[in-house]
């Protein structure tokens, strides 16, 4: 990530920390193997102790932190919608002094199972969890911990999703998983951090799903749908793959993102070669809200995540002025940002049809975030 959008992210953690009141985000440390662990949860505001709700833990990936992640692969505003819970915990520093997780990587020693282990311990006393629906994702570091976990810890997780992650080059020889395990990769062609055709430290993303559609005795051809090229200027398109019918109604599931790059798509902060067709923290959502620990959920009832805000905007790339109209009447929250993160403007939509002055920003790209849909914008 680049250190811009990474110390804008850090400062906007801090500034909203202190001044959201309507849900609960607790930053805490737990020991375990004699080391101070910390990691940043996030309650919303319906939570109800007599009621128990899911728990999603969310990884960042290799150098970044639980105080990045947290905005950068955003649940929040699905976590409102839907009730569940999102633990950001943080990595320890290796032997190059960069944040991680371990995962076989570079001689570390830290049990980051272990931990992780702990810390659902810790959250399940002190939280009202449902222990039948604890998930696992991450980015890149975070991707591959959450395949790991699937290995070493499918006794608690229902389902893992990997975000630019994928398999250590030995962990499929190794693998003790101990039940079906419904596995979610997002994954561009044109990562060059963790390579889609696989690299010395990592598998290749098909034989990844190569291992987990034979693991899960799913359907060995996929279903493939092509998804709507939505955002034409993101320069990459997107195929979901979906291998049907495996044991307990378990699928492997795969969106490839064709000309992406090393980033979560959807994401309001562009690092570049970032896709704007999908929101990947959605599509995890919707993938882990099918699961418990014992495959498809006994349940006929439809998850009913709605994050789209449906925009036509016009004319993009735009000169002075970018024109919107809303599918639907009510109020919307907007805010607008440079391509490297940093905040120009915000507010409130009350129409159907709005405008924005593009007037006094220079050439370049931005990003406008309605609600919880992001849409990229160019000035020629």
């Amino acid at each position: 990530m680049k250190k811009l959008i990474l110390l804008f992210i850090t400062l906007l953690f801090f500034a909203i920390q202190h001044t959201t009141v309507a849900q609960q985000t607790i930053t805490a440390t737990i020991m375990h193997d004699n080391l101070e662990r910390s990691y940043i949860l996030y309650v919303p505001a319906s939570y109800d102790a007599a009621n128990p709700v899911p728990l999603v833990f969310n990884f960042h990936g290799y150098g970044s932190n639980a105080s990045q992640q947290i905005f950068y692969g955003d649940f929040r505003p699905i976590a409102d919608q839907e009730g569940f819970l999102v633990v950001h915990p943080d990595g320890t520093r290796d032997q190059a002094n960069t944040t991680h997780f371990n995962v076989g990587w570079g001689g570390s020693t830290v049990d980051d199972v272990g931990f992780t282990n702990a810390l659902l311990d810790v959250l399940a006393a002190e939280y009202s969890i449902n222990m039948d629906r604890v998930y696992s994702t991450g980015m890149s570091n975070g991707g591959f911990m959450s395949y790991l976990l699937a290995c070493e810890l499918s006794d608690r997780i229902a389902a893992v999703a990997s975000v630019t992650g994928s398999m250590t080059t030995n962990l499929t020889q190794t693998c003790d998983s101990d039940r079906p395990m419904p596995v979610l990769e997002i994954h561009g062609t044109n990562d060059a951090t963790v390579p889609y055709d696989g690299a010395a430290f990592a598998e290749g993303i098909d034989d990844v799903i190569a291992y987990w559609v034979d693991f899960n005795d799913c359907d060995t051809e996929p279903a493939i749908e092509n998804i709507e090229d939505t955002n034409t200027s993101d320069g990459s398109t997107v195929e979901h793959h979906v291998y049907a019918n495996g044991t307990d109604g378990v699928q492997t599931e795969l969106f490839k993102i064709i000309g992406g790059g090393h980033t979560w798509p959807g994401s309001a902060f562009d690092l570049g070669g970032t896709n704007y067709d999908i929101n990947a923290s959605a599509e995890v959502w919707r993938f882990f809200n099918r699961y418990d620990i014992n495959g498809l959920r006994n349940t006929t009832s439809a998850s009913s995540l709605n994050l789209e805000q449906k925009i036509a905007v016009f004319p993009n790339p735009i000169t002075d002025t970018v024109n919107l109209k809303f599918e639907e009447e009510g109020t919307k929250n907007y805010a607008l940002y440079s391509v490297h993160g940093v905040l120009l403007k915000s507010g409130i939509f009350n129409t159907k049809d709005a405008a924005l002055d593009f007037a006094q920003f220079p050439l370049g790209q931005y990003l406008l975030k309605v609600d919880h849909s992001v849409v990229k914008l160019i000035k020629l």
